[in-house]
């Protein structure tokens, strides 16, 4: 069987070589397959939302999906900017399918943190996604309540993908485990209180689900810098594993929210000692 880590090599050509290649391989292949399977989680998340689907002959009421969160909320790509390739707007012709109506409004911000969500004025009109109307004057968690509590009968999804960027520069940190436990307690206390906020505005009947993110630090395991690089693309696994993850399903579930494990639906977790040699990068898991 072949492992995780040939498995991306296999699916892109080799990037050129440096300090960051195993990362923007990893990166670039997992954005596609993170659009391909979120979107169905997220459909399933909503489908277990809304009580009884439309039979064929029954009219269509358009419902609304509020989106807000960071690049994956605006569906960035590496080399493209904001596309609509992104798991949002792939879950209205999801639901299409199995007789619902949506219509996203995509808050996201590129770039956004949890804290930026809450305290952030306004977002960049380069970092908004397709489609998305700017918010001047107010924060990207403002603007989305704002916009729920007006339109809170037609509301039947709202998700939220936030907290990579807080967690980011732990990389380069000399103690990588301690960074993200800091990072991971201000992203719990972020995201709960953004969960709160959203739930009190929707109110009890739409489903908030969040999403966690493909463990691109995996890629490390193939840069130059020896058992360095490697080690840090173990720690990784134990960050999302242990620390990240639990944390966002916590603030999710405080506000009676759903999450869903972008990281395992992408093949992430392991202990890393199953091993294929693949060139040009040698034995990797």
């Amino acid at each position: 069987m072949m492992t995780r880590t040939a498995a991306v090599c296999r699916a892109a050509p080799p990037c050129e070589t440096g300090a960051s290649c195993g990362r923007e391989l990893y990166l670039r292949v997992m954005t596609n397959r993170t659009r391909r399977l979120t979107a169905p989680a997220l459909l399933i998340a909503l489908l277990a939302a809304l009580s009884v689907a439309p039979t064929a002959n029954a009219a269509k009421p358009q419902k609304l999906y509020v989106s807000l969160g960071d690049s994956y909320a605006v569906g960035y790509q590496p080399g493209l900017g904001s596309t609509r390739n992104g798991f949002v707007y792939q879950v209205p012709g999801l639901a299409k399918s199995r007789g619902y109506n949506l219509k996203v409004v995509n808050f996201g911000c590129g770039g956004a943190t949890t804290k930026s969500l809450m305290e952030q004025v306004g977002c960049n009109k380069d970092a908004l996604g397709p489609g998305a109307a700017p918010y001047p004057g107010r924060t990207q968690i403002a603007a989305a309540t704002k916009f729920i509590k007006a339109n809170r009968s037609k509301i039947a999804l709202i998700t939220v993908s936030i907290g990579g960027n807080d967690v980011t520069a732990c990389a380069k940190a000399t103690d990588a485990i301690g960074c993200v436990g800091a990072a991971t307690a201000a992203v719990n206390t972020n995201v709960t209180a953004a969960a709160k906020a959203l739930r009190v505005a929707a109110g009890p009947k739409p489903r908030i689900v969040g999403t966690t993110y493909p463990d691109v630090v995996l890629g490390a395991w193939v840069n130059p810098g020896g058992d360095g690089a490697k080690n840090l693309a173990g720690l990784s696994v134990i960050a999302f594993q242990s620390l990240i993850n639990p944390s966002l399903k916590k603030a999710y579930g405080s506000a009676k929210g759903s999450f869903v494990d972008v990281t395992a639906a992408t093949g992430a977790y392991g202990d890393l000692k199953v091993f294929e040699n693949f060139a040009p990068y040698g034995s990797i898991p």
